[in-house]
């Protein structure tokens, strides 16, 4: 089960408005920054009616979406921001590609990537010899044999997802996971259903995939043929795929075999020598996600003409590698990729390739980003912040009415065990065998792209590295791993408006103090309570303490199921649930904690407002933005948390203290009665 983040990061999201400071600066004592600005605020809306309105109704009129971006917000804003400074650090290092290996790779890195005259002239030759590979297959073993192919060079995951780690069961060894994929489209529904908006964005996946097999050189007829072959299989794929609800149960993917046993219900695929061509070695067992699916791939190996595979596996390499080949590959990408988000204008390359380097190098480029822009005095602040969110959320277990002694606990337990990783990892990756030339971009990518295949496929034998952080230091995110029961905040986070020194305490606590809540709330929503103190999938609940919290969480789950987006389009409760059952636990013990500070406890307003209205607008204000419709349309879809409004505006309207704080009455809006404020942790 994949760690569980603040907000969902994509290709989609990006990035600045906010006047920042360095992370960690104190402001100069002449500074006068409004953490808390009425400029920003539409004061016409009663925050009763909506809350979201009140806190953001200016700003989200005030700042329409870039045309370079699908939408626009907090963490876009701190996005921009952060690819800038990257920009600045990654542009002086391929000046001085001679200081150290680092500066070397990165630099060069950088410059192969900016290098368009380059990557122009060679058109799709970076590909070419594994194309003409992959028209040479005549077999369904020769189609397997190219998938690993594919896999192991860097070339693209097609056909299953596949992966080595921690056995949910025994987190204290590492194990090959086999999942469902093949599929190119964000979601299986999009093949599925015949609703208005899949037609469309199917009809233009159809005419994308025409053009891209073009663009390697086939004639209209077999562009056609071979664009009805890749969706004719990856339609098939997605029919035997499981739903993203579905996948929401960690016990419903998992499911333990021997190699050889798995092998002999799947006898088109040999486990045995698959995993040993795939360089994973010493496994006698491994984990399916979903075993219906990799036996629906097994009798398609056969099902399908060779010629029809020929093209899906052309089609992945070509997927994989587009974005690093010329502009008409490119320009295609955005093209199709407009059809689908509404984003009008491509990304700058700078911040394509800035991006592009954090995913890839991020712990070379963290190591400078962080002596260049993290003050260590930021770590030590969150470091006590987080001890006083545990401290606090223990307390809160203690009174909990619904819950037994026994139950609770284990839920202490688990609790004061998450580990902290804050900032930047204690041990940087070295990322040797790595290899960078300003001269070639497309395999400058291909090598790193093998050196974390193969990192991930050579930890198998190995102790399971509990110390491995998630996310690289610039990023704008937050996350909880269940598997290592450990909270992550990259440097890139403890930036306004989440964290900054010269801010009064309301603001942090609404704002960093409740992103900490609402990553240690993760150890305990609908999917990280499945998993106990040392992050094993196993149940700790008695029967009668999980059966309330179901009834709980199914409360949440009809809540959010209530709440519209694009008009008639609802929010997904099931899909989102983690989420909201996180943002709500986070802003409850972040408020807690705050009323224990001496801002709360003093009451003095500032700006025009208390303490407490202080705390919540800061909240409300993390989640503004604005979102194009077609986006906005996919991650409802795809996206486990919910749209930003609701984020705001649904959890404070379960948290009396709200209600206190701006006077909300029956007859308001967002009013409910005190019986049906949901309370969980």
């Amino acid at each position: 089960m994949n760690a569980k983040s603040l907000l969902l990061i994509t290709g989609m999201l990006s990035c600045s408005a906010f006047a920042l400071a360095n992370t960690g600066d104190k402001h100069p004592p002449d500074t006068k920054i409004k953490y808390i600005d009425k400029g920003n605020m539409n004061l016409a809306v009663k925050p009763g009616n909506n809350f979201y309105e009140y806190a953001n109704g200016t700003w989200v009129k005030n700042n329409p979406i870039p045309a370079s971006k699908t939408r626009w917000g907090s963490f876009d804003e701190l996005r921009e921001e952060s690819s800038k400074r990257l920009q600045i650090l990654l542009e002086d290092a391929a000046k001085n590609t001679g200081r150290d290996r680092k500066t070397q790779i990165i630099g060069d890195f950088y410059a192969s990537g900016m290098d368009s005259m380059a990557i122009e002239a060679k058109g799709y030759q970076p590909i070419k010899a594994d194309l003409d590979r992959l028209n040479n297959i005549t077999s369904s073993t020769d189609v397997l044999r190219e998938v690993i192919t594919l896999r192991t060079n860097g070339m693209g995951n097609a056909l299953f997802g596949l992966n080595v780690g921690p056995d949910r069961k025994n987190v204290t060894v590492y194990i090959p996971s086999l999942g469902q994929g093949g599929t190119s489209l964000p979601d299986r529904d999009y093949y599925l259903k015949d609703e208005k908006r899949n037609l469309t964005i199917r009809d233009a996946y159809r005419k994308h995939l025409q053009k891209m097999f073009s663009l390697v050189g086939e004639d209209d007829v077999t562009a056609t043929a071979s664009a009805s072959a890749v969706l004719k299989i990856e339609t098939a794929l997605a029919a035997a795929q499981m739903s993203r609800i579905q996948m929401r149960d960690p016990n419903a993917t998992y499911h333990k075999f021997s190699v050889q046993a798995f092998s002999s219900t799947t006898p088109n695929m040999n486990w045995v020598s698959i995993l040993t061509d795939c360089k994973i070695n010493g496994a006698d067992s491994f984990l399916v996600g979903n075993p219906a699916f990799i036996k629906a791939v097994n009798d398609m190996l056969v099902s399908v003409p060779v010629n029809e595979w020929k093209a899906y596996l052309r089609w992945n390499l070509i997927k994989s590698a587009s974005p690093y080949l010329s502009s008409a590959f490119v320009n295609a990408d955005f093209e199709f990729n407009s059809v689908q988000t509404g984003q009008k204008v491509q990304t700058p390359r700078w911040q394509r390739m800035s991006s592009l380097i954090d995913r890839m190098l991020g712990d070379l480029v963290g190591q400078i980003y962080v002596e260049k822009y993290f003050k260590p005095e930021a770590k030590e602040y969150m470091v006590k912040l987080v001890d006083n969110l545990q401290s606090t959320f223990a307390d809160r277990i203690k009174r909990l009415d619904w819950m037994s002694e026994e139950t609770k606990i284990k839920a202490l337990e688990k609790l004061n065990a998450i580990t902290k990783k804050i900032a930047y990892p204690d041990k940087w990756r070295e990322y040797q065998g790595i290899s960078a030339s300003k001269n070639d971009f497309y395999a400058n990518v291909r090598s790193a792209s093998i050196w974390f295949y193969n990192f991930n496929v050579n930890k198998m034998g190995k102790p399971v590295d509990r110390k491995e952080m998630g996310m690289t230091p610039p990023t704008i995110n937050a996350s909880y791993n269940p598997s290592n029961n450990d909270i992550t905040f990259p440097a890139g986070i403890l930036q306004f408006p989440f964290f900054d020194f010269g801010a009064d305490d309301a603001v942090n606590y609404g704002g960093i103090a409740a992103v900490i809540g609402h990553e240690m709330t993760h150890g305990f929503d609908d999917q990280g309570r499945q998993f106990d103190a040392v992050g094993n999938l196993k149940d700790w609940w008695t029967k009668p303490d999980a059966d309330k919290f179901k009834a709980k969480a199914n409360q949440v789950v009809a809540q959010y199921n209530a709440l519209t987006v694009l008009d008639t389009v609802h929010v997904k409760g099931e899909l989102t649930l983690g989420e909201n059952l996180a943002d709500l636990g986070g802003l409850s013990m972040a408020y807690e904690a705050f009323s224990k500070t001496e801002q709360f406890k003093k009451g003095k307003k500032i700006d025009g407002f208390t303490p407490q209205q202080r705390f919540f607008l800061s909240w409300a204000q993390i989640w503004r933005n604005n979102t194009l419709p077609e986006t906005t349309d996919q991650l409802i879809r795809t996206d486990p948390h919910s749209p930003g409004i609701h984020r705001a505006n649904a959890p404070v309207t379960n948290i009396d203290a709200w209600y206190e704080a701006f006077n909300v009455k029956e007859g308001d809006d967002m009013y409910k009665p005190a019986d049906q404020r949901i309370r969980i942790w």
